[in-house]
């Protein structure tokens, strides 16, 4: 079962976010500080971090950087400030994503469900389908042995769908893991880059292909 852990000093937050990841399936541990959460991490495995900023012992800023130093995870940074300043520094500290207290429980798992696919598919170094190789690591494609270059986009995209053959994914799915959850240009940028894939790989000369499930998504669909 995945582990999520809450590092934040009010035990009402904490009671608050563990009764909402409870009731999602998820199984929560809590600290109340960095050096408290960094303890228990010696002891259990966990698959998300959601930490508060302002925290006695060691904050939200400097766990954080402890977390990125020593651990590989998804961190999802709680903070009652929300000036751009605050955002800027979580990101470049080695936070995934970003809540502002208040904060609505939907929107709270639908961030943590969101991090987690996208770091699965991250975790998930290198994957083959047939002829097709992709290399996450260092973002390599190579179709029966020979290397086709790939716009970032463009191979974030086939991973993505490379990770789940035979299964549509929805392009809110797409949208949401590829250009983030915050992204507010057209969906139609989906269609786009699924048509410059088909473009390199047409599937008459290929061993897979890019089906359109129509209005929903698209499926990888391994065909040789």
């Amino acid at each position: 079962m995945t582990r999520i852990l809450v590092v934040d000093d009010d035990p009402y937050i904490q009671e608050l976010i563990g009764h909402v990841l409870v009731k999602e399936g998820f199984e929560v541990s809590t600290a109340a500080n960095g050096l408290e959460a960094l303890s228990l991490l010696q002891e259990l495995k966990a698959d998300l971090v959601i930490l508060d900023v302002m925290m006695p012992e060691m904050d939200g800023w400097e766990l954080c950087r402890e977390l990125e130093a020593h651990y590989d995870m998804p961190l999802l940074m709680l903070t009652a400030k929300g000036d751009t300043a605050q955002k800027v520094k979580g990101f470049e500290l080695g936070t995934d994503d970003y809540m502002v207290k208040p904060f609505e429980a939907p929107e709270l798992i639908a961030r943590v469900k969101a991090l987690l696919k996208r770091y699965r598919i991250a975790a998930s170094q290198q994957i083959q389908q047939g002829e097709l190789l992709l290399d996450r690591k260092t973002y390599e494609c190579r179709v029966r042995g020979e290397a086709v270059a790939l716009p970032l986009k463009e191979f974030e995209l086939l991973f993505m769908l490379a990770s789940y053959p035979g299964r549509t994914l929805l392009r809110d799915q797409i949208v949401e893991q590829i250009w983030g959850y915050d992204y507010e240009g057209d969906e139609r940028t989906v269609d786009v880059h699924i048509k410059r894939l088909r473009e390199r790989f047409p599937e008459d000369s290929h061993s897979f292909r890019i089906a359109t499930v129509r209005g929903l998504g698209y499926r990888f669909e391994v065909t040789g």
